[in-house]
């Protein structure tokens, strides 16, 4: 493996199974959307299932796999996506989708696993977590208990499966990486739950996605689950204070308070990291079980490489090199926000849903278009968004409060946007490189939001900055929201386009640059 790279090596020996037709579900996710070039790489064709494809269309390797559009829970288009498939990848989950995210799970990996065996696929393969030695299912967090159903459904289906069981996954732009990173780099002293001294066995994505491409070419008579994990056995503790030393840190003063429950926990993690409490919640219940490797069977059937497993330590090097060279190439909130909103916008001016309000405003800019479209690219994350930070991290504040995203979640890269990409609390719903950034809100309102961003050239050869905020309210507290917020779009919106059409003027011609901090 070359040094700084977190995907595996591959010998030419590995791809004998090269060839075989793969079916990826949760592609637009975080390992989804990394398993898909390994699979590509290793010979195999892909399909990729996704309820919104047009969140696939900018990824590197978009022109090289088939998608099709559909939903795990829908029968029909699961059997459409199955036909001609040699092994369906199963990685999705309702992870923080709501109370009955179990039911959800549930009904999913059933329909799932009927459609393989009637499709006649070859393989299923599936992701799912380690499970604590000795703990009756029931005894376990939901999350944990209905990773573990799941396994058995599609262990059951009557087809080959390999089920994968993971704890902590250590990669760029994990979950559970960038909660580590978070709770570690801000917090010098830390009043930490009592799962803080829980034993955990984590593992390198990299090894996470060797593990996934092989079991492609496990023989037909292997069906079971297998465990993996790196080679080191932390507490989370450990953890924090071996990234503190990898990241040249001070050292950490950690203070372990038992009377932190995993609720009040998963809040508190919420309120420092960018992973909400919705996701942080299933994550910290899960680490209230020693979750530890009892077997390494699956050496036996994916060779292992030289190196292999890769240590903690090293693990959290390759994730920091890619943070700091801004190579992350999927990130947890790849995936969209369980009960966000995707509703597409509305045509305008010939929608006849309902109301639609819209705050628009357009300027001049002294500057060419492609210096105007960099500092539009770059918005949001560290970038900011360009007019009242007070009034933008108030409402990112009130957000988190709601269970919502807030601003935390950032931006995968700080000067490139594709479709799909979360952006703070909005989501990149539509992009036209050079002219066109249309974002979608992910925060909690009582309606749908829009904000796009326009570069053009007007008739007289001049750079134009047009931008339009939209909202299509829901019922009377819709209403009442619109026109509670509007006297301040002045201050906000018209704030906005102003440093814009600004930030593009200062910015130095023909660079990458453009995205500093925002005028006040």
């Amino acid at each position: 493996m070359s040094q700084g790279s977190e995907r595996p090596d591959r010998t030419s020996d590995e791809s004998g199974g090269a060839g075989l037709r793969c079916l990826v579900t949760g592609a637009t996710g975080y390992i989804g959307g990394r398993l898909v070039p390994e699979l590509l790489d290793a010979g195999h064709r892909v399909r990729c299932l996704a309820r919104s494809p047009d969140k696939l269309r900018d990824h590197p390797w978009a022109g090289r796999a088939e998608v099709v559009r559909g939903d795990v829970t829908d029968a029909d288009s699961v059997a459409a996506a199955m036909k001609g498939v040699d092994v369906a990848y199963y990685l999705v989950h309702a992870l923080g989708s709501g109370d009955d995210f179990e039911e959800t799970d549930r009904r999913a990996a059933r329909t799932f696993a009927e459609r393989a065996e009637a499709a006649g696929v070859r393989r299923i393969v599936y992701l799912g977590g380690l499970t604590p030695a000795g703990v009756p299912e029931r005894d376990l967090s939901p999350h944990l208990r209905s990773r573990a159903e799941v396994g058995r459904i599609l262990l059951a289906s009557g087809v080959p499966t390999t089920v994968l069981r993971a704890a902590v996954v250590i990669g760029s732009g994990s979950a559970s990486f960038e909660m580590l990173r978070y709770l570690t780099e801000r917090l010098p002293v830390m009043v930490t739950p009592s799962w803080v001294h829980t034993r955990i066995q984590p593992v390198a994505v990299r090894d996470v996605l060797r593990a996934l491409a092989g079991s492609a070419t496990m023989p037909a008579e292997v069906s079971r689950a297998f465990d993996i994990g790196g080679p080191d056995v932390l507490t989370y503790r450990d953890m924090m204070v071996r990234y503190a030393e990898v990241a040249e840190l001070p050292r950490r003063l950690i203070l372990p308070v038992p009377m932190l429950s995993p609720g009040l926990s998963s809040h508190w993690v919420g309120l420092v990291t960018p992973v909400p409490a919705a996701i942080a919640r299933p994550l910290t219940e899960s680490l209230r079980h020693e979750v530890v490797c009892r077997e390494n069977d699956i050496v036996r059937y994916v060779p292992p490489p030289p190196g292999y497993p890769l240590g903690f330590d090293e693990a959290l090097r390759l994730a920091l090199q890619r943070v700091r060279e801004a190579r992350v190439s999927t990130r947890w909130s790849s995936a969209s926000v369980p009960g966000a909103p995707s509703d597409p916008l509305p045509t305008d001016p010939d929608w006849a849903g309902g109301s639609l309000y819209t705050d628009h405003r357009a300027l001049t800019v002294d500057a060419p278009p492609d210096a105007l479209w960099r500092v539009i690219e770059g918005i949001g994350g560290d970038n900011g968004w360009y007019s009242f930070p007070l009034a933008w991290a108030v409402r990112g504040w009130l957000d988190r409060l709601a269970g919502g995203v807030g601003l935390r979640r950032g931006r995968r890269d700080a000067a490139r946007l594709r479709v799909g990409d979360s952006l703070d609390f909005w989501r990149v719903e539509e992009i036209v490189p050079g002219r066109l950034l249309r974002l979608r809100a992910e925060m909690r309102l009582p309606g749908l939001a829009w904000l796009e961003m326009h570069a053009e050239t007007d008739d007289a050869g001049r750079t134009r900055y047009r931008q339009r905020a939209l909202f299509h309210p829901h019922g009377l507290a819709g209403q009442a929201y619109w026109w509670s917020v509007s006297p301040f779009h002045a201050v906000v919106f018209g704030g906005m386009a102003r440093n814009i059409a600004r930030a593009a003027a200062h910015a130095p011609r023909g660079s990458d640059g453009g995205h500093g901090a925002p005028a006040p």
